[in-house]
């Protein structure tokens, strides 16, 4: 293992575990700094495991219209499994988690370095995973999801993976549409605001929620977005 250099504020080295390749090209690297763990892009942080709280609300705002009848719901993205937990969580026995993702390596991690924060969460029945980009299952999935979750890249763009566009576009919102039942919920998770991707969502004939969420609860640092976007009852 490599290690990186820290701020001249710690003391803690910070260790590469591992690296892993981008369709597009780039690599992510998953990082230890003591019992932190972090997945980056760059500089960019994606994930920790000391930052959650956001990924938990995703799935719990997007799946509170199935806590009682449970159904289909598609996670696009494994990350560090805390949208995972929380959609559990949400969720009765008998509901179906698809979880879409396109990096082999994430899985690896899971049940590797990162086994002690994914606990039983892959070997619960109710969850599978489909190796492929969650654009791809969206769109062989007509009527399918009761519910679809993306947190998949660092808001409504391309910034990790180019071809996430294709999600956020508005043929891709209509795609999203169209693969949900009615009643159905795309929940997306952002670091950001964005009122181009609200107008585009409500093209696509959306009803949509935004809703703030503190990025760390009970500190004034900052303040992430989550989109409910419905799919009307007697919509197709």
């Amino acid at each position: 293992m490599a290690s990186e250099a820290l701020p001249a504020a710690s003391s803690i080295p910070v260790e590469l575990i591992d690296t892993a390749d981008l369709p597009d090209g780039g690599s992510l690297r998953l990082l230890q700094c003591g019992n932190d763990f972090s997945i980056r892009f760059g500089s960019e942080e994606l994930m920790g495991n000391s930052v959650r709280h956001s990924e938990e609300a995703l799935a719990a705002l997007g799946c509170r219209h199935l806590a009682q009848r449970g159904g289909t719901v598609l996670i696009g993205g494994l990350g560090m499994g805390f949208t995972l937990g929380a959609t559990l969580s949400a969720l009765p026995a008998d509901a179906t988690i698809i979880v879409a993702e396109l990096v082999p390596k994430i899985v690896t991690w899971a049940a590797g370095p990162l086994a002690h924060i994914f606990g039983t969460k892959l070997s619960d029945p109710r969850v599978s995973i489909e190796m492929a980009d969650v654009h791809d299952v969206i769109v062989r999935g007509v009527g399918k999801f009761d519910a679809i979750l993306l947190d998949v890249d660092n808001g409504p763009d391309g910034l990790i993976h180019i071809a996430n566009e294709r999600l956020y576009c508005n043929w891709g919102l209509r795609a999203a549409h169209a693969a949900l039942t009615p009643g159905g919920v795309l929940a997306v998770w952002s670091a950001y605001r964005d009122e181009a991707f609200v107008e585009r969502l409500v093209s696509a004939g959306f009803d949509v929620d935004e809703i703030g969420v503190e990025a760390y609860p009970g500190e004034d640092d900052g303040i992430h977005t989550i989109w409910l976007a419905t799919k009307l009852a007697g919509s197709v």
